[in-house]
C-alpha cells in the first residue's frame, strides 16, 4: 500500500509512520493523546502487534506535535479532528478504516466518527469523554499562555486548548451518534483520564460496543499490559473490520 504525503486545510505537513500488513482494502489509523506524538511506546507496541497479524497501520502525530508542522499551541480536539478528516480525505475512498486513539486522541476520534461514515471501527484507549473536567483537573492551577502542561517546556498551555475543551465540556452527545462498532480499553489506576470516562460512554453507545477493563493499568500502559490492549484489538477487528 502506498500511502500520500498528509498534510491538514491548513498546508501543515503531518509527520507519520507506515506498518505494512498483509490484509489488503484495510487501514488502521493510530492517534495519539495531548502532548505525545506518534512515537510513545503505546503506539509503537499496538502497531507492530496489530501489523503482525496483517493488519496495515499507520501511526500519526497532530499538527504542532512531534516532527509535524505547525504550533503546538493551535493544538486541540477541534483542530486534531479536523486533521483526522484530511487524513481521511487523502486515502483511497474504498478503503476500509478503523481508528485507534489514545487519552485526547480518543476525543478526536469520537468527534470524528460521530460525523464521519468513513471509520468503520472505532478503539479508545483511555479515551477522554469528560473534556473540560480534564483540563480543570490536570491544568487548572496553570495559568493559559505562562505555563506549561504537567511542568513540560515543550507543551505550553494555551488559552486556545482550554477555551476548546471547555467549549466542547463533554462529548456524551457525539457518542450517541456512534454506529460503528466501538472497543474501549481503560486502566482501572488511570488517574489522568479517570476510568469513569469510558464507563459512562460505554453505557451511552450503541451496539455493538465492548468495555475491557485493565486491572491495575496506568494512563499509558505498559509493556505488562500492551500484550492485552494488542490482543482485545486484534480479536475487535477480526470481527468487525470485514
Amino acid at each position: 500500500m502506498d500511502l500520500p504525503e498528509f498534510r491538514n486545510r491548513l498546508g501543515e505537513k503531518l509527520d507519520s509512520f507506515f506498518h505494512p500488513g498483509n490484509r489488503d482494502g484495510v487501514l488502521v489509523i493510530l492517534g495519539h493523546g495531548v502532548t505525545g506524538n506518534k512515537d510513545r511506546p503505546l503506539l509503537i507496541a499496538l502497531a507492530e502487534g496489530l501489523a503482525a497479524r496483517g493488519w496495515p497501520c499507520v501511526r500519526l502525530s497532530w499538527s504542532g506535535n512531534g516532527l509535524s508542522e505547525g504550533d503546538f499551541r493551535d493544538s486541540n480536539i477541534s483542530k486534531e479532528s479536523r486533521d483526522l478528516r484530511d487524513v481521511l480525505d487523502a486515502l483511497p475512498p474504498k478503503l476500509k478504516i478503523a481508528y485507534i486513539g489514545h487519552s485526547m486522541g480518543g476525543a478526536v476520534g469520537v468527534t470524528t466518527t460521530a460525523g464521519d461514515d468513513r471509520i468503520r471501527v472505532l478503539v479508545t484507549l483511555a479515551g477522554m469523554i469528560r473534556t473540560e473536567e480534564f483540563c480543570e483537573r490536570e491544568f487548572g492551577e496553570v495559568i493559559p499562555g505562562k505555563g506549561f502542561m504537567w511542568d513540560e517546556p515543550s507543551c505550553p498551555l494555551s488559552q486556545k486548548y482550554v477555551d476548546d475543551l471547555g467549549a466542547i465540556g463533554d462529548l456524551f452527545d457525539e457518542v450517541g451518534q456512534i454506529s460503528v462498532p466501538w472497543l474501549l480499553i481503560h486502566g482501572t489506576a488511570d488517574d489522568v483520564v479517570l476510568i469513569e470516562d469510558s464507563r459512562d460512554a460505554y453505557d451511552t453507545a450503541e451496539e455493538p460496543k465492548r468495555l475491557v477493563e485493565i486491572e491495575g493499568a496506568e494512563h499509558s500502559f505498559d509493556e505488562k499490559t500492551y500484550p492485552k490492549v494488542i490482543q482485545e484489538t486484534a480479536d475487535w477487528l477480526d470481527e468487525y473490520l470485514v
